[in-house]
């Protein structure tokens, strides 16, 4: 006589991959989220880090009125809704700013902003933001200034 074998998971098996599955994605989405985050943040950093140099150069030549070169620009990207340069609220500073858009971006960066303004009479940049905290670039961990 033959044994006859049975194949197969039992429930109890298969309850606990159902169970092990999800405190991973438990564990895994907020730490994407995070992540995507972070990235979209960046493309506004990688805006404004490429226009520091031409701005300082006509600053440099042209002096303060070198602060509208490009002449109040706007370029967007996937995340951006545009990137202006011009004089900032304190006299004889330049000022990049970058503003995210507010849909279509992660929650953590809808509708915030990034500047960078140039002093002039230092030659140095300060940067600032209002983003969460968690997806700050950590060269820009200062807050908001315009």
């Amino acid at each position: 006589m033959k044994k006859q074998i049975q194949q197969g998971f039992t429930l109890i098996e298969l309850m606990i991959v159902v169970a092990i599955i999800g405190i991973l994605a438990a564990v895994a989405i907020p730490a994407y989220q995070d992540y995507t985050a972070k990235a979209q943040a960046s493309e506004g950093f990688t805006m404004m880090g490429g226009l520091k140099t031409p701005v300082g150069e006509a600053i440099g030549n042209l002096g303060m009125a070198g602060c509208t070169f490009p002449a109040g620009s706007v370029s967007t990207g996937n995340g951006v809704l545009g990137t202006t340069v011009g004089p900032a609220a304190a006299p004889a500073n330049c000022l990049i700013l970058v503003e995210f858009k507010a849909s279509g971006v992660n929650t953590k960066i809808q509708g915030k902003k990034i500047s960078m303004i140039y002093d002039p009479l230092n030659g140095s940049w300060t940067c600032g933001s209002d983003l969460d905290v968690s997806v700050q670039n950590k060269a820009c961990p200062g807050l908001l200034g315009t």
